[in-house]
């Protein structure tokens, strides 16, 4: 295939922002950049500052107060520094917008702060501290890509964490309103550069404003030659002048030029959106638009929490590769935003624990693959490390023969209570049924259903379905590949005093944690089987797989008189679903006898790519093949598809928007010719 992009930058952690304290006018202490040897904020004046440059130029008080559109309004930031200004644009959006109104926030960070100098930074306003613990409880880690917060039910922030230009550059979003912020240009000349001025230009709405403190005229002649209109007023303070401005018309998106199929569809109505699958995808699609207001009929034949998202515990962990690609950055994405998401939905741990996962490297091959990984990801510790044997049976509390790597912000989840929490949240509502059809209408979907009571239909605006191994039984989505892989659990109660892990363990399998008194380990992988009956066979091998990885701890097992005969072992079996590239579909189902006829080319040159936008299914969305991984993927994939449907940023830069889109499959048969 063609290269459908740039690379994006390499996935790797950054450097923490570097600061030292200097007393000011007030008494307090300012922060200060090493790096770019200037301040972050007056302590004494920069609250009035932001209000001034920001706030006001940008003239928020009055647009929220007149904010009626269902997307949520966007603010764009260039350099977040310590969050102020985006905490008092969050201030001012609670004080003048309308209820159902909803603020989306966007801003970018090269040097993200520690969490203890954010805190010490943000406690110069006391009347901010409730908004800033709420930050502070989700400051994500200093790894390059999108870290998506949820600040309140009405307000959200995505953290783009790398060079400003190259981040507004992959953002998949249009901004109303620029943050033009960040260290003077004379302190910090790489910022700005005309890449960044061209960057906002084509993510800006048309009539979107921007304000700046700075009046160098390096800014003015990128903010005009990309085609801002621009104008002095009266600066702060001691700053006699800033610039304001806006963008009447933006130019058009470049980036879809090499790859036009994944153009997103036009938004639809979205009053009413059916959800058809009660599993972690489908539940996580409801309660993420159910959280931006929309009514959601969520359809499943048992109710949620079946299928394979039915077992008592599940493991939150991914596998990343050895060289840097677009699935291990989704993973990554993926792993990081469920840890924040489990975090804000259960701060209590009911339904998940985030022990940490040791994935042990059993074999020289996957040892050489470790360490190959390893040298290509300079990751922080806290996301990714290697240990020794001694090491990770310190960690897990039981005998250990290899070393391999520990993901500190893995664990452990219970889907099935998770799948009816989610199914639980306010807007959603259950309806029992199987989805025999689905039929596209003028006003949008009829779904033909088999209820208890016999056939039924119900109309909604969109749907989205999330079926797994059945979700490509439709004819809308009967040319996405669906690979069924059965997959069986088994479990065994453990006697008073046997020893047990205290991290999750991964290699061939997976061993857990007990849960009261239960230990779970498996799973078995059997493609293109369906039989969801537990079998003994099955059994036998999760034991062989859990003896053949940790010998010494069944050996322990067994002299703690625990039975290792299969007979003894309780289990589940469900089937998984994957797609043949291994990575979740997650988007607008493409119409595929329109792109077979709009892309006939590729299959004889895949350099003539026609300008022509690829043709969806108005409202049709799909959640699948999240095959084992899915508690790291479906989450994030839910915001995905919600993001789109509500028409507000996305939580992934495009590339890896694009590695989602269920079209994929249907460019690469072309371009291969089947």
């Amino acid at each position: 295939m063609p290269p459908a992009h740039d690379p994006l930058p390499p996935l790797a952690g950054l450097t923490r922002a570097h600061l030292d304290w200097r007393p000011d006018d007030g008494g307090g202490d300012t922060p200060h950049s090493s790096e770019f040897d200037d301040v972050y904020f007056s302590r004494h004046d920069g609250r009035a500052e932001t209000e001034h440059v920001f706030l006001d130029a940008n003239r928020l008080p009055e647009r929220f107060q007149d904010w009626t559109e269902d997307r949520p309004f966007v603010i764009g930031e260039t350099g977040f520094g310590t969050g102020l200004n985006m905490l008092c644009a969050w201030a001012c959006f609670d004080a003048h917008a309308p209820t159902r109104a909803r603020l989306h926030l966007v801003s970018t960070e090269l040097y993200p702060l520690d969490r203890r100098d954010l805190a010490r930074a943000l406690a110069a306003w006391p009347d901010l501290a409730d908004r800033a613990a709420v930050l502070l409880a989700q400051w994500p880690e200093p790894v390059s890509g999108v870290h998506r917060l949820w600040l309140d039910a009405r307000v959200t922030l995505d953290l783009h964490f790398g060079d400003t230009a190259e981040c507004l550059r992959w953002l998949d979003g249009r901004v109303d309103a620029w943050f033009l912020d960040g260290f003077a240009p004379a302190r910090n000349p790489d910022m700005w550069q005309p890449a960044l001025f061209a960057a906002m230009a084509a993510r800006s709405r048309p009539g979107a404003t921007f304000a700046t403190f700075t009046c160098a005229g390096v800014v003015k002649r990128g903010l005009a030659a990309a085609g801002f209109a621009w104008r002095k007023v009266p600066g702060f303070g001691r700053k006699r002048e800033m610039l304001a401005g806006e963008i009447a018309t933006p130019p058009a998106d470049e980036r879809r030029r090499a790859t036009p199929w994944f153009t997103p569809p036009a938004p639809c109505p979205r009053r009413r959106v059916a959800v058809i699958g009660g599993g972690i995808a489908g539940t996580s699609v409801a309660a993420a638009l159910a959280r931006r207001g929309v009514a959601v009929t969520l359809i499943d034949r048992e109710g949620p929490g079946a299928g394979a998202s039915g077992n008592r515990q599940g493991v939150l962990y991914v596998k990343l590769a050895a060289e840097t690609n677009d699935q291990s950055r989704c993973y990554l994405a993926g792993l990081l935003h469920s840890r924040r998401w489990l975090d804000a939905l259960d701060p209590d741990g009911s339904l998940w624990q985030p022990c940490g996962v040791l994935q042990l490297a059993t074999t020289p091959r996957e040892a050489k693959r470790q360490a190959v990984f390893l040298a290509n990801h300079p990751l922080p510790d806290s996301v990714v490390r290697g240990v020794s044997s001694e090491q990770a049976s310190q960690l897990a509390g039981i005998p250990i023969e290899n070393g391999g790597l520990e993901y500190p912000l893995a664990g452990w989840v219970r889907p099935d209570e998770l799948c009816r929490r989610l199914a639980a949240t306010p807007g959603v509502t259950l309806l029992r049924a199987e989805v025999d059809d689905i039929t596209a209408t003028p006003e949008g979907w009829r779904l033909s259903m088999t209820t208890d009571q016999g056939p039924d239909e119900l109309d909604a605006d969109q749907v989205v379905i999330a079926t797994a191994s059945l979700a490509n039984r439709f004819a809308q989505t009967a040319d996405l590949p669906l690979q069924p892989v059965r997959g069986q659990v088994s479990s065994l109660m453990l006697p008073e005093n046997a020893p047990a892990p205290s991290r999750v363990i991964c290699a061939g399998g997976y061993v857990a944690p007990p849960q009261e008194g239960q230990l779970t380990f498996g799973a078995t992988f059997r493609p293109n089987e369906t039989d969801a009956r537990v079998s003994d066979a099955d059994h036998r091998a999760n034991r062989d797989e859990l003896t053949r990885t940790l010998p010494g701890y069944a050996a322990s097992l067994e002299g703690s008189g625990a039975s290792l005969d299969t007979a003894a072992f309780d289990g589940r079996a469900a089937v998984r679903a994957a797609s043949p590239d291994k990575t979740p579909y997650a988007g607008p189902v493409p119409d595929a006898a329109a792109w077979r006829q709009a892309y006939a080319l590729l299959a004889k040159d895949a350099t003539r790519i026609p300008d022509l936008a690829g043709q969806h299914h108005p409202g049709l969305w799909i959640s699948a093949a999240h095959g084992s991984r899915g508690l790291a993927s479906a989450p994030l994939c839910a915001e995905v598809i919600a993001s789109r449907i509500c028409d507000e940023p996305m939580p992934l830069e495009v590339p890896l928007v694009d590695h989602l889109h269920p079209g994929r499959r249907l460019i690469r048969e072309l371009i291969r010719g089947g």
